[in-house]
Order: structure tokens, then C-alpha cells, then sequence
């Protein structure tokens, strides 16, 4: 196998030095070669004829093919070299797309002039090595969204110009196409977590199938390298969009490479650019950075063709999902416990479930309009929510039967009952409720009633009732008495009762003796 040709660099020096009139040995000692391969390229250069001012002036190819001639066919000089760019971005196209493939379809499209494999191969190798090292990773079109906060913050002033908060910093980024998005957030909670969110695939205008956080407390629950513990509503958004969410390994950088070196990118594009401006809102903001961020996503690669927003319509958005139609929705997670009462405390809220789940742990799921109940992935509870601290909002079929029934009854019901059988069983009501310091305290008495109704009927109840009213004793256990001992049946129809109040006598103490 024949020796590889010197480098043209090396040519053009050797061809200066020969006018020194240095000898051969001197020469092959200054440029690091044998003497025969000094000897070799004086003869060829002396041959054709070319100086040293004429050599500075030509280019490595036209030099070459001047000292050595035209490659000959077959040659290794007259091989196509491959396009290493576009291996590279075939390769990110598609996880099952190899160098065997595209080196097939680079011997196909130019048959005798490609190279072997094994060259192939080593040309594109050569050619990655000088990329950075944070492109080594392969990452695949559309598949991996790499999200993180910048540790940099900016300060928010307020209207007499001291600083109110620190805004923080969203900073999310595409793997094969790094596409940037940035925006100020107030905080790090969850609502400013999943809102960042949303709008940053609002600026994508399509889903990844798989989001990558740095293990934030507000989306990871608990940090595992094997199964970490996920908040409920970081699921619920990633299955909203049909995605997973796959966070780094904890202690792990190199795992968001991508999402370290954008926020590097923003910090010194964006963030730098921005330290002599204040702002006074986190609009006013985001209002700044967004010329920014198209300004640094259409800036052209150093070493790549295309920029991250061409890469990113070539590449990520025909992967990618198309988004939901409807948009997702904030809604909050929370464990309870379903108290002795079947309701469960969401914001000092109280929300009924159906009583036989007293004593079990229950999620709550609410948003700004409604509030959801969930036992073992089942929903057994729908509410508005209710901004009112304190109160409790019950569905009827929620409860007990007998607390049923005794919720359904009031006093303008009672009273209407008791008139519905006759006047003076609705006296006795009426007189019930009102001689009580509560409304509900008559509650059982008027019940009783009730009860004596289905026993005896209405139509003895009544005339019991007249008997009682007479009497001057419009309680119900005088009503119970006169029908146990059958009094009413002997009731003349023409009797007027009596008054309900009591006469004024020194004997009688009335109801204020009580109080």
C-alpha cells in the first residue's frame, strides 16, 4: 500500500525552503520528513516548473493537481468525499437509521467514487470529534423536550422603584434541534410550572412525546434514578399532551446537556443583553425577551448548516404531536381523608362524598370552577368549587338516609304538612316550632306528629289535635294520649277550640319561667 501524499501546507514550506539552497537532509530534518520523500517532491515540483511566490498563490487543490497531475480514475483523489452534515442530521432523523444505511445510499448515488465503508465511517468519526462535546448525545427528531429554571434571576421593581420580587427564568429546548423558548415566571410553584409549560408548546405549536425536568420539587415529588414519584398534576398535563415525563438522574448534568447549554445560550444572549433595563412587570418582561429569543433561534450554527429554528421545521415539527384542541386546564392534586362528617377539606372548603367512604384516603382534584372526588381512580364526587372558607357544599345523595330525612324537612314544610292533614294538627305544629328558642329544636317533636299520622291516621291525628287544642296542651303528648285512649272518637264536630294562649294566673309560670 502506497504512502499517503504529503500535505499541501507542507508542500507550499518545502517549496520555499528550496530556494535556501539548503541541502536535502537540512530539509527533510526542518519539515520532519525522510530524505527520499524530500527528494521525491523536489523532483516533482522542479518538473512542473512552479516558484515559491506562485505556489503562496494557488489553492491546496490547484497546487496539487499542478505538482501531481489529475488523479487518475479509481484513485483515492478522486473519491467523493460524504456529506458529514447531513449523516449527521439523517442519523438524529431516526433512531433505526445507522452508518451502514447511509453509507449504502452513498455508494448507490455515486457508485465507483465513494468510498468503503471502513473510510466512510472514519471520515465521519474524524468530523465528530470536532463538534462540542454537548452534541455527542444523539437525540432523536421530536422526541425529547429538556426543561429547566436559569440559576439567574431578575429583579422586578415596584412603582416607587424598590425591588419587589425576583422574576425567575423558564428555559426549555428541543434535543435534536435545540430550539429555545424563555419567559419570566413570579415564582417556581406549580401553577407557574405548568403554565411555563403550556406556552412554551404554545410556541412550538406542537408535543414531544417525552419531557425531561431537572427533578424540581414542584413536578418530582420524590427523586429516584430508577422510579421517581411524579406530582399528580405534572401526569395529568404530560398525559393531557400525550406525553411522559422521564426526568434526569438526580446528580446526573450530562443527562440534560441540552437543557444546561440553552440555558447558557439565554443567559448570555438574552439575560446579558437585558442588565440595563428595569422592568416592572413580569409582561414587561417577556415583552423584552422575545425579540430575543428569535434573534437567537434563527442565529446561524458555527459549525452545522441551518439554524435552530431551520433544523427545528426540517426535523422536530414533523415528528412532533399536534396539540390537543382543547387546552389544559390548571387543576391541583390533593390526598385526603374523608372525615366522620363524608366531607373532605379542599381550601377550607368542605365537599360531601357518599358517607360509606368515611375513614378512606380520597384525591381531590380542583380547578378555578370545579372540584372532583376520586377513590382508587374512581370519580365519586363532582362540585363547583366554592371560594367560601368554612362552609360545606352537600349532594343529598351523599348522605345517610336518616340524616337524609332529617335534612329534607324545615319549618315551612312542617307547618305546610301539618295544615295538609287540618287546621289544628297545623296549629300544634306552628305552636311546636315557635315556643322553641330554635326552629329545630320543634324539629322532633313535629316528627313525632308525623309518626302518630302513620299510626292512627290522619283523620284521628286531626281530631286528637282539636281535643288538644281545647285542652289548652297543644303538645304532641297530649295528642299521643287523647289517641291512645280513644278521646278523639268521641269529639262533638261542633266544639270550638280554644285559645293557644294560656290564661293569666299566679299559678301559671309560662315559658319565660324556663329562660
Amino acid at each position: 500500500m502506497p504512502n499517503e501524499r504529503v500535505s499541501m501546507s507542507k508542500l507550499k514550506q518545502l517549496i520555499g525552503l528550496q530556494a535556501s539552497n539548503l541541502s536535502v537532509r537540512a530539509l527533510a530534518r526542518a519539515l520532519g520528513l525522510s530524505v527520499g520523500a524530500v527528494s521525491k517532491y523536489l523532483r516533482a515540483v522542479r518538473g512542473c516548473g512552479i516558484g515559491a511566490a506562485e505556489a503562496e498563490s494557488l489553492s491546496e487543490s490547484e497546487l496539487e493537481q499542478r505538482v501531481f497531475g489529475p488523479a487518475p480514475p479509481g484513485k483515492p483523489g478522486a473519491l467523493v468525499p460524504p456529506d458529514c452534515a447531513w449523516i449527521h442530521t439523517e442519523l438524529k432523523r431516526h433512531r433505526h437509521v445507522t452508518l451502514q444505511l447511509l453509507w449504502e445510499e452513498y455508494r448507490e448515488r455515486y457508485g465507483a467514487e465513494a468510498y468503503r465503508r471502513s473510510a466512510f465511517c472514519q471520515i465521519y468519526r474524524r468530523w465528530e470529534k470536532r463538534l462540542k462535546r454537548s452534541m455527542r448525545q444523539r437525540h432523536f427528531a421530536g422526541e425529547k423536550l429538556f426543561i429547566d429554571y436559569a440559576g439567574r434571576t431578575v429583579p422586578i421593581y415596584g412603582a416607587h422603584g424598590e425591588e419587589a420580587f425576583q422574576a425567575q427564568l423558564f428555559v426549555s429546548a428541543l434535543g435534536a434541534s435545540g430550539l429555545a423558548y424563555a419567559e419570566g415566571t413570579r415564582t417556581q410553584a406549580l401553577a407557574d410550572w405548568l403554565a411555563s409549560h403550556v406556552r412554551a408548546l404554545e410556541y412550538y405549536g406542537a408535543a414531544p412525546t417525552i419531557f425531561v425536568p431537572d427533578n424540581p420539587k414542584v413536578g418530582v415529588t420524590r427523586a429516584d434514578r430508577y422510579e421517581p414519584e411524579l406530582q399528580r398534576s405534572y401526569e395529568e398535563l404530560a398525559a393531557h399532551y400525550r406525553a411522559v415525563v422521564i426526568p434526569a438522574r438526580p446528580y446526573r448534568p450530562k443527562d440534560k446537556s441540552r437543557a444546561e447549554l440553552t440555558v447558557l445560550l439565554v443567559c448570555r444572549w438574552i439575560l446579558a443583553r437585558l442588565r440595563h433595563q428595569r422592568f416592572y412587570s413580569v409582561e414587561e418582561l417577556n415583552a423584552a425577551i422575545r425579540p430575543l429569543l428569535i434573534e437567537l433561534n434563527e442565529r446561524p450554527f458555527q459549525r452545522l448548516p441551518g439554524s435552530r429554528r431551520s433544523v427545528f421545521e426540517a426535523l422536530d415539527r414533523p415528528a412532533m404531536r399536534p396539540l390537543p384542541a382543547s387546552p389544559y386546564v390548571y387543576a391541583e392534586w390533593k390526598e385526603r381523608t374523608v372525615a366522620f362528617d363524608y366531607h373532605v377539606d379542599v381550601d377550607r372548603h368542605y365537599y360531601s362524598v357518599p358517607h360509606a367512604l368515611v375513614g378512606h384516603s380520597v384525591w381531590a382534584r380542583y380547578t378555578a370552577a370545579t372540584v372532583e372526588i376520586f377513590f382508587r381512580s374512581a370519580r365519586v364526587a363532582t362540585h363547583i368549587r366554592s371560594y367560601q372558607r368554612g362552609a360545606h357544599t352537600t349532594v343529598p345523595e351523599h348522605m345517610p338516609k336518616s340524616h337524609r330525612a332529617h335534612a329534607e324537612w324545615s319549618p315551612k314544610r312542617l307547618i305546610q304538612w301539618g295544615e295538609s292533614i287540618g287546621a289544628h294538627t297545623g296549629a300544634i305544629v306552628e305552636h311546636l316550632l315557635r315556643t322553641k328558642p330554635h326552629p329545630e329544636q320543634g324539629y322532633r317533636a313535629c316528627l313525632g306528629l308525623l309518626a302518630l299520622a302513620r299510626q292512627y291516621g290522619e283523620a284521628r291525628l286531626e281530631a286528637a289535635s282539636a281535643l288538644a287544642v281545647r285542652l289548652g296542651s297543644p303538645t304532641r303528648k297530649s295528642v299521643k294520649s287523647i289517641l291512645e285512649s280513644g278521646r278523639d272518637r268521641h269529639l262533638s264536630s261542633t266544639t270550638e277550640p280554644l285559645a293557644l294562649e294560656l290564661p293569666l294566673h299566679g299559678n301559671v309560670r309560662g315559658p319565660g319561667y324556663y329562660h
